[in-house]
């Protein structure tokens, strides 16, 4: 007969709603969903809690998968909690899997769910009932996502559903970090599940890395006493302590920091140790260079160490495991959490300082002149963008001139570049993913809006990865959600790292003597602005570089005072 079962001898909900309720009981705040026919008894728990008052996530519609997990990265961002995303069977993991791979790239622990499409025909309840019950039925659901998550699972019973979510929250959340993935088969969830215990703390906790008292020895030692140390920083510092550490590090000992293809502000842009983005002079006359949390430091085919270079490497996983080539050379390798190995390092060289401090304060005003020469060029490179059609220089510098005086994060996907901006703290600004799934920034923004309200959230793309975001739906989120970030698209019609990289393969081809380079080109754009405006946002096209100010703070006007989204569509060169 297909009706639920019950057992009276114990309290109990679906497995469903209890898999719900202990989402909450981690700390789970919000689950981005993306619903389908699996979802019967994920909805059934959420009213069933409810009815009976239990604590639950807040659950929200997300009409399109890869918006949900940007979500769930951006959350992540602001908050350092994992959140959780359920999608639709396997086409809705397929819609996962690019934002997927950009949180392992990243180490950032969300917690995937999705339905699986029930395996029987009959006889029991949940069973399949409309044909795509057929369709949606793989061999091996979880491959889409098994290269990019850590572990992953299908809840087989329902009793389990809740140390599952405790397992997938301790896995993901341990160094090194990153997203997990468990199947629901619909027939499980539909079982009934004990509710008892299920806001007790979790049964395991996270395994995180600390750093090695003795190699963080080593390691300041060879920094104190090299002539010409490096430092170079990718992915931030991880919190406010240690953004500060390395700015007050770096100062004391005259070192640069290069942030090469930085995906988050390690330290101030108007640092007097900031060092332009380009390593080469920095790399060519190194004896010591300190890696911090850097998929690639720099590019082994442009720019090599000298072999008698002694290289540190500080990070979750400073080896990167699980990227198959990467051969770049670690002397020293410390596995910690990036801020705790600033921290004990900066300990350690404080310890030190008395003993260089003549040789240091020769080697700081040299490098802090030389970034200032480099600085001032940037400026002044950004400034002359404004004439003709803008420069992507310039509608960064406004934007920075725009938000000084504001507490605001800017993300930035092939939009805004970090070099002309003052940027002075460590949620400042992030860049895409180095996975590359594009369409992350307008999403990660809503996520991080959601997470702190009071906060200027700026979302910077180029036309491309605007498109690649589901703006339709990122828009319908945003109004529905109430989230006013501001939107900048650096729209120069073209994919712009495509033909960077086709210059840079082949700077005298015929490609780079084409009027319009093959694949390239995404003439006709669309208007944006009325994609906007379809979902009441306030939208403006801007194509003249001295008009950008008073634009950008209308714009500002309407996100801070109306509470509501705005998008500029920013014309640029090529």
């Amino acid at each position: 007969m297909d009706t639920a079962p019950t057992d009276p001898k114990m309290t109990t909900l679906t497995a469903g709603g209890a898999l719900l309720v202990r989402l909450k009981a981690i700390g789970v705040d919000y689950v981005f969903c993306n619903s389908g026919t699996d979802f019967p008894p994920i909805i059934e728990g959420l009213a069933e809690a409810a009815a009976k008052g239990i604590a639950l996530p807040t659950a929200v519609v997300i009409p399109h998968e890869s918006a949900a997990m940007g979500m769930a990265h951006g959350y992540y961002l602001a908050t350092g909690r994992s959140q959780a995303v359920i999608a639709h069977t396997n086409v809705g993991l397929a819609n996962c899997a690019i934002g997927a791979i950009n949180a392992a790239v990243e180490r950032v622990p969300v917690l995937l769910f999705s339905g699986r499409t029930p395996t029987t025909e009959k006889d029991r309840f949940g069973t399949r009932t409309v044909p795509i019950g057929w369709g949606q039925e793989m061999r091996d659901q979880t491959a889409l996502v098994r290269e990019a998550a850590k572990w992953d699972y299908e809840l087989r019973f329902p009793e389990q559903a809740a140390e599952i979510v405790d397992r997938a929250w301790a896995i993901a959340n341990s160094t090194p970090r990153g997203p997990v993935y468990v199947s629901l088969p619909r027939e499980v969830l539909c079982e009934p599940a004990p509710a008892d215990d299920l806001d007790a703390p979790p049964r395991m906790q996270p395994s995180v890395a600390h750093p090695d008292p003795k190699l963080v020895a080593e390691a300041a030692r060879l920094l104190a006493e090299a002539e010409n140390p490096v430092i170079f920083a990718q992915h931030g510092t991880g919190d406010a302590g240690a953004f500060e550490a390395l700015s007050a590090l770096a100062d004391d000992w005259g070192i640069p920091v290069c942030q090469y293809w930085a995906v988050a502000l390690a330290m101030p842009t108007d640092h007097p140790m900031a060092a332009e983005a380009n390593p080469a002079k920095l790399i060519e006359r190194a004896d010591a260079i300190l890696v911090l949390d850097a998929l690639a430091p720099w590019s082994p085919q442009l720019h090599r160490p000298k072999a008698d270079c002694t290289i540190v490497q500080i990070g979750q996983d400073p080896l990167s495991a699980r990227t198959p080539v990467r051969n770049f050379r670690s002397d020293l390798s410390i596995a910690c959490d990036v801020a705790d190995g600033i921290k004990a390092l900066k300990a350690e060289m404080d310890a030190l300082r008395l003993g260089w401090a003549d040789r240091v304060a020769l080697r700081r005003e040299a490098v802090a002149a030389e970034n200032a020469k480099a600085r001032e060029t940037t400026l002044a490179t950004a400034e002359a963008g404004q004439s003709g059609m803008m420069t992507k220089d310039w509608v960064s510098l406004c934007l920075s001139r725009a938000l000084q005086g504001i507490d605001a994060t800017v993300l930035s996907e092939l939009g805004c570049p970090m070099a002309p901006m003052s940027l002075d703290h460590h949620r400042a600004w992030y860049q895409e993913p180095h996975a590359g799934g594009l369409g992350w920034s307008f999403p990660a923004a809503l996520g991080m809006q959601l997470a702190d309200r009071d906060r200027l959230i700026v979302a910077t793309m180029g036309d491309g990865s605007y498109m690649f975001s589901n703006p339709v739906a990122c828009h319908q989120v945003a109004e529905a959600l109430e989230l006013p970030v501001l939107v900048v698209v650096v729209n120069n019609a073209e994919w712009g790292a495509v033909r960077q990289s086709v210059l840079g393969v082949y700077p005298g081809g015929y490609a780079a003597r084409s009027n319009a380079m093959p694949l390239t080109q995404l003439s006709p754009v669309p208007d944006f602005v009325k994609v906007a405006e379809a979902s009441r946002a306030w939208a403006r096209r801007v194509e003249d570089g001295p008009a950008l100010g008073a634009a950008l703070a209308e714009a500002l006007d309407h996100v801070r005072n109306k509470r509501g989204l705005a998008l500029l569509d920013v014309r640029v060169r090529p």
